[in-house]
């Protein structure tokens, strides 16, 4: 597909599915992730205020700075470590290309 990245969700056992993701259509990982039939609750849909798409960034290429809303919800996570990121708030774009995630579980 043109104009398509591939990301990389980790799996427990080490495996990593690779997922073809648009980028031309605004799309953001979560929403990446729940249409390729993961299990990311997501329950506010996007908002940053629930950290149900919660994943652990693994390897990447520069990410987009995370806003205070996504900063203070993963503050919040007992699990949380320094690559945590919320997957609504990375938005697909070429720079992702590569991407690798691993999702994390719900507190």
């Amino acid at each position: 597909m043109e104009d398509a990245i591939t990301i990389f969700v980790e799996q427990d056992n080490g495996e990593r599915i690779a997922l073809e993701a648009p980028t031309d259509m605004g799309l953001s990982v979560m929403e990446v992730l729940k249409a390729n039939e993961f299990d990311v609750q997501a329950v506010c849909g996007g908002m940053a205020i629930c950290a149900t798409c919660h994943v652990e960034v693994l390897q990447s290429g520069p990410l987009p700075e995370m806003n205070d809303d996504e900063a203070y919800m993963l503050e919040s996570l007992p699990h949380a470590t320094d690559s945590s990121r919320l997957s609504c708030q990375l938005k697909v774009n070429p720079e992702l290309d590569g991407l690798v995630v691993r999702i994390m579980p719900e507190a």
